[in-house]
C-alpha cells in the first residue's frame, strides 16, 4: 500500500469532477487486488462509493468500476454490496451497452455472482442472492439477455468470447447442479435454440485455442454432465414431457395410414389401439418405457425423437419397407436408435465426466494435449446419431441380417463409429464425418472387427496367446510344405528356352550328340520324395507321363543349392542363405530354377599341389565338383512359386518367396482367429434336430469331389 493514499483515493471517487472519478477508479484496479488494501478500502467506505458508480457512470469510469469491483469480487470480498440492484444493472449492460471494455468487467461480475456459491470459502449470506437464481428476475426484465450472451461467442475479441463462455459455463453448472430446481431443462434447450452449440462448435475448431482452452474443456464436461443426466432420468409417462415425446413418435409413424396382416387398419376402423403399437417402431415389447428405455433413459428417446423429428417422411417410408419383409428380416428401428446411443455415450465416455475433468486436462497445456482433449463432435451429437442409425440400417441391409443377429449389427456399427469418430482430428468437419459413415466399406470394417478381436484377446491372453500363434504358424508352415511337395509330386511342365541346354543337367557325350533341345520338360517328384525324374519331349502332351516315361532323374542327396531369380521375401524372412548362391544376371527376364549339386572327379595326381579345402564336411565333397544339374523355366509367377519353395522345403529349408509366405501368414491368421472365435465342427450341430451329420461315403467318386461341409 505504499505511495497509496487509500482514503484520498475513496475521496476521489466520490469526486462531482468526472476526470477525477475516472482517473481514481483507473488508479484502483491495479490496487484492490491486494487482500490488506482491500480491507483498508471498505472500511474507508470505498465500496459504497465503488458501487454508485457502477451503478450510475458512463464510458471509461463505468470501464473501470466495474474491472475494480472484479477483482474484489476475486479476493472474496464485497459479496455483500452484490444485491437486485446491482444485478440488474449488469444485465442491463450485457443487453444495451456496446463497448467491449465495458462488457467484459460486467460478464466477469455476472459469472462471479453465479459460481460464488461454489468458489467462496465463505457462507452465502442470502439463500437465493446469488448463482442462476440470483439472475432469474434481471432476465426476466430483459428477455434477450440470453441471445445477446451467446452472440458475444462470436464476436472478434478473444477477451470477450472467454467472459462470455466463462459466463455461460457458470449459469449451465449452476442450473444443472440444482437438484431441486426443475426448469434446468427448459433452460439448456432454450441456451441450444438460440445456437450456443453452434458457436462453441466453431470455437473449437479455430486455431486460437490457448486463450480459450481452459472455458471450452469445461463447455465440454459441462455438456457430459448434461448427456450424463439425461441419460440417468427415467422415461416415465406420468410426467407431461415425457408424455408428449413417446405420442409424437408415434403419431409420426402415422398409425392409421398403414396395416399389418389387417390389424393396423381393423384397429383404426374400431377406434381402438393396435396390439402392435410399439412392437411395428422396433421395439421388444408394448411397455418401451418400462423395459426397452431402461438403458439409454430419456437420453434415447431424445435422440429417437430428433430423429423421426427430422427425418419424419424418411421414418415413414422405412417402417412401410420393414413392414413389407418377413418378420425375422425386420430391422427394429427403435432398438437400433438405443444401441446408437449407448455406443456413443460409451465411446465419448460421458460416465468419466466431472466437473473437474476440465481441470485436469489444461494441466497439461500443450498444442497436441488441447488436439486430443478436445472433441467437438461430441457437441453434434443429433447429427452424429442419425448418421450412425442410418449406417445401421445399410449394414442390416447389406448383410442380409435377421432380428437374431441384431447385437452383431450393433457392435459392427460401435466399431465403426469410433473408427470414424475417433480417428477424426480435431478440425474435421462433421460433414466429412457423415460422409464417411455413410461410405465405409463393409468389409474393411468386418477387418476392423477381427483385428480388434485379436488385440482383446492379446491384452487378456498374453503370453499364451503369443504360445498358440506359434504353434499355429508352425502347423501353417508344415501344411504349405505338404502342399508345395504335393505339386512336386504331381509334377509340371516347363518350356525349354534355347541356349540353356548346356545347363540342363550334367554334360555327356549322349548330350554332345543331340541336334536340337526340346519344346518342353517334364519334371516329376519320386514317390518316396528322393529323386526328382524328368525327361524332355517335342511338345506339351494332353496326359501327363508316369515316372517310367522319365528317363533322366536326379538324386536329391547329391543337391546342393538352388539358385533362382525369382523375386523374394526380404531376407530377414529367408533363413535359407547359406545354402543358396546368388542369382546369376541374364538378359532374358524370364524365371529360371536351377538345381546345383556335386558330381565325382577325378582325384589329382600330386596331393601337394592341391589347394585347402574349407568345406564343412571336406571328407566327402573333396573329390566332388559342384555344378548345374537341372534348369526349369516356370511360365509363370505361382509354378515359379510351387517349385522353387516345394524344392527347398523337401530340402529342409525355408521358403523364400512372397507367394509362399504370404500363404504361411493366411493360414496361420485364419488358424489364429478361429482358435479365438470357437467355432468347431460340432458348434453347428444345434442346428440340425439329428445332431453331427455323418460324413458321407467316398464310394462311386472319382478324385474331383469335395464334402459341403457348411451347406453353401
Amino acid at each position: 500500500m505504499e505511495g497509496v493514499g487509500v482514503q484520498d483515493l475513496v475521496q476521489r471517487l466520490g469526486s462531482e469532477e468526472d476526470a477525477v472519478r475516472k482517473m481514481a477508479a483507473f488508479n484502483l484496479q491495479s490496487h484492490i487486488g491486494d487482500p490488506s488494501f482491500a480491507d483498508v478500502f471498505i472500511s474507508d467506505g470505498g465500496l459504497t462509493k465503488l458501487r454508485y458508480l457502477i451503478l450510475n457512470a458512463t464510458g471509461n469510469t463505468l470501464a473501470y468500476s466495474l474491472a475494480s469491483f472484479s477483482r474484489l469480487l476475486e479476493v472474496d470480498k464485497g459479496w455483500e454490496y452484490v444485491n437486485q440492484d446491482v444485478i440488474m444493472r449488469l444485465v442491463e449492460l450485457v443487453v444495451t451497452h456496446p463497448l467491449v471494455n465495458i462488457l467484459r468487467g460486467t460478464m466477469t461480475i455476472l459469472a462471479g455472482i453465479v459460481s460464488h456459491p461454489y468458489n467462496s470459502i465463505t457462507e452465502t449470506l442470502q439463500p437465493g442472492a446469488f448463482g442462476f437464481r440470483a439472475l432469474q428476475p434481471a432476465i426476466a426484465s430483459y428477455p434477450q439477455f440470453l441471445e445477446m450472451l451467446v452472440n458475444k461467442l462470436s464476436s472478434a475479441d478473444h477477451a470477450l468470447c472467454i467472459n462470455a463462455l466463462q459466463l455461460i459455463n457458470s449459469l449451465m453448472r449452476d442450473a444443472i447442479s440444482d437438484e431441486s430446481e426443475m426448469e434446468w431443462p427448459r433452460f439448456i434447450k432454450n441456451l441450444q435454440e438460440l445456437g450456443v452449440i453452434k458457436a462453441v462448435y466453431g470455437l473449437m475448431q479455430s486455431t486460437a485455442l490457448q486463450d480459450l482452452a481452459a472455458s471450452l474443456l469445461e463447455f465440454q464436461a459441462l455438456t457430459k454432465i448434461l448427456l450424463r443426466k439425461w441419460r440417468e432420468a427415467p422415461v416415465e409417462l406420468e410426467r407431461p414431457d415425457h408424455r408428449r415425446a413417446m405420442k409424437g413418435i408415434h403419431h409420426a409413424s402415422r398409425p392409421g395410414g398403414t396395416a399389418e396382416n389387417g390389424s393396423e387398419g381393423e384397429a383404426s376402423a374400431n377406434g381402438g389401439h393396435s396390439p402392435e403399437k410399439w412392437r411395428r417402431l422396433g421395439f421388444q415389447t408394448e411397455s418401451p418405457a418400462q423395459w426397452e428405455f431402461a438403458e439409454v433413459g430419456f437420453l434415447g428417446m431424445m435422440d429417437l425423437m430428433d430423429y423421426v423429428r427430422k427425418n419424419e417422411d424418411g421414418f415413414q417410408k422405412l417402417l412401410l419397407e420393414q413392414l413389407a419383409e418377413p418378420t425375422e428380416q425386420r430391422c427394429p428401428i427403435a432398438r437400433a436408435s438405443l444401441s446408437v446411443t449407448a455406443s456413443l455415450y460409451e465411446h465419448f465416455e460421458i460416465d468419466k465426466a466431472d466437473f473437474e475433468d476440465a481441470k485436469g486436462y489444461f494441466t497439461k497445456d500443450t498444442r497436441s494435449g488441447l488436439d486430443k482433449a478436445l472433441k467437438p463432435l461430441l457437441l453434434q451429437w443429433s447429427k452424429l446419431h442419425t448418421s450412425g442409425l442410418q449406417a445401421f440400417l445399410r449394414l442390416w441391409k447389406t448383410t442380409g441380417a435377421e432380428v437374431e443377429d441384431f447385437a452383431k449389427i450393433a457392435e459392427l456399427v460401435r466399431i465403426l463409429l469410433e473408427a470414424v469418430v475417433g480417428s477424426a482430428p480435431r478440425i474435421k468437419n462433421v460433414k466429412e464425418i457423415e460422409d464417411e459413415l455413410a461410405e465405409f466399406d463393409y468389409q474393411r470394417l468386418r477387418e476392423m472387427q477381427m483385428e480388434l478381436l485379436e488385440l482383446t484377446y492379446e491384452d487378456t491372453w498374453g503370453h499364451h496367446l503369443r504360445q498358440v500363434r506359434d504353434e499355429l504358424n508352425h502347423e501353417a508352415l508344415q501344411f504349405i510344405k505338404e502342399q508345395r511337395i504335393r505339386c512336386l509330386l504331381h509334377g509340371s511342365w516347363f518350356p525349354n528356352s534355347a541356349g540353356y541346354r548346356s545347363e540342363s543337367g550334367p554334360v555327356t557325350k549322349e548330350d554332345l550328340k543331340r541336334s536340337a533341345p526340346s519344346s518342353y520338360r517334364f519334371v516329376r517328384l519320386s514317390h518316396n520324395r528322393r529323386y526328382l525324374h524328368y525327361a524332355d519331349f517335342d511338345f506339351h502332351g494332353d496326359q501327363e507321363p508316369g515316372l517310367e516315361d522319365l528317363d533322366d532323374k536326379i538324386d536329391l542327396s547329391t543337391v546342393s543349392s538352388v539358385v533362382s531369380n525369382i523375386s523374394t521375401t526380404p531376407p530377414s524372412t529367408a533363413n535359407s542363405a547359406s545354402t543358396l548362391k546368388p542369382p546369376r544376371q541374364h538378359s532374358s527376364t524370364s524365371a529360371k530354377i536351377t538345381i546345383h549339386g556335386y558330381l565325382p572327379t577325378a582325384p589329382s595326381s600330386s596331393p601337394s599341389t592341391q589347394p585347402t579345402n574349407h568345406s564343412r564336411n571336406p571328407s566327402k565333397t573333396s573329390s566332388r565338383k559342384e555344378s548345374p544339374l537341372l534348369t526349369l523355366h516356370p511360365p509363370d509367377p505361382i509354378l515359379a512359386s510351387e517349385w522353387l519353395d516345394g524344392l527347398l522345403m523337401l530340402l529342409n529349408q525355408q521358403p523364400i518367396t512372397a507367394e509362399t509366405n504370404k500363404l504361411v501368414g493366411l493360414v496361420g491368421d485364419y488358424g489364429l482367429k478361429i482358435r479365438l472365435l470357437n467355432v468347431r465342427f460340432e458348434d453347428r450341430a444345434w442346428r440340425d434336430p439329428g445332431g453331427v451329420p455323418e460324413v458321407p461315403s467316398r464310394e462311386g467318386l472319382d478324385e474331383e469331389y469335395w464334402y459341403d461341409v457348411f451347406g453353401g
